[in-house]
């Protein structure tokens, strides 16, 4: 966020970006309740699942639930950066997010090693590392095979990981297919999130105005404008909110209302066009 910006509204950050600070995220009920299920089954690892449509929270869900496990004692949480890899390559992933060094040429000597590794964490500490795989429908079936299998210990009695699967409804339609329908059976916790409801799009912008530190940066008719117009989308609201904002700061707009938004989003008027006489 530019000073500018930073100067004339005496905002912390910009309460509309992506890079808003974790602690000053929209936990909503929904989401809440799921973290503390997560929370209390961390001990027994095994499968959890988010899925929803793009802009429906599942970035948030997913840095709340990371710093909430990151939080707790003991508790290790490794985030997969790149979901379509390979077999091989997904192996030398963990290996780097759980300080193992891998060979590409001995997968069985990095099957033994992370899970040696998992089984010497869980003995000492009585948690289960985390693993948090985003866009998961991506991921490839002989790769989510492969980590069922590594993360099963004991004829499949006790899970060594607690894996995380976040991604859209393609992700539901992969679990149902038959190669990955064990693994689609051991999903423990699920949230389903929905396009939101106006009530929650005004809630969640009334907590990131307060947590940047300008409530009233908006007028309350503008909120219920974007509200209005953002399709229960939260990320479609935030990216009109932050459109105004910018507009807003370059014309030393002390406050945000509904006079900007007609400004901003107006259609252009149709150019009528003559018809030629022959």
């Amino acid at each position: 966020m530019n000073s500018k910006m930073q100067s004339l509204y005496g905002i912390k950050f910009n309460p509309f970006r992506s890079d808003v600070p974790v602690e000053a995220l929209y936990c909503s009920p929904a989401i809440d309740a799921f973290l503390r299920r997560v929370e209390l089954g961390i001990a027994d690892g095994g499968y959890v699942m988010i899925t929803g449509d793009p802009g429906t929270g599942k970035s948030v869900a997913l840095r709340l639930l990371a710093k909430r496990l990151d939080a707790l004692r003991d508790v290790v949480v490794g985030t997969v950066e790149h979901p379509q890899s390979r077999t091989m390559d997904f192996y030398r992933e963990l290996g780097d997010l759980f300080g193992i060094p891998l060979h590409s040429h001995n997968r069985w000597g990095g099957f033994k090693a992370l899970r040696a590794r998992w089984t010497e964490h869980i003995s000492t500490t009585l948690t289960r590392p985390v693993l948090i795989i985003d866009e998961a429908q991506e991921t490839l079936t002989t790769v989510l095979t492969e980590l069922r299998v590594l993360a099963s210990k004991e004829l499949d009695s006790r899970q060594l990981l607690c894996v995380v699967l976040a991604g859209d409804a393609r992700l539901i339609e992969r679990l149902r297919h038959p190669d990955l329908l064990p693994l689609g059976s051991r999903i423990r916790r699920r949230l389903v999130l929905d396009y939101a409801t106006r009530d929650e799009l005004l809630a969640c912008l009334d907590h990131l105005l307060d947590a940047a530190g300008n409530s009233s940066l908006m007028t309350t008719e503008l909120k219920a404008t974007l509200a209005d117009h953002a399709a229960g989308n939260y990320r479609v609201m935030m990216n009109l909110a932050d459109e105004l904002l910018a507009n807003a700061a370059e014309r030393d707009l002390k406050r945000l209302d509904e006079k900007l938004y007609l400004e901003t989003f107006a259609q252009p008027p149709k150019k009528k066009v003559e018809k030629k006489r022959r």
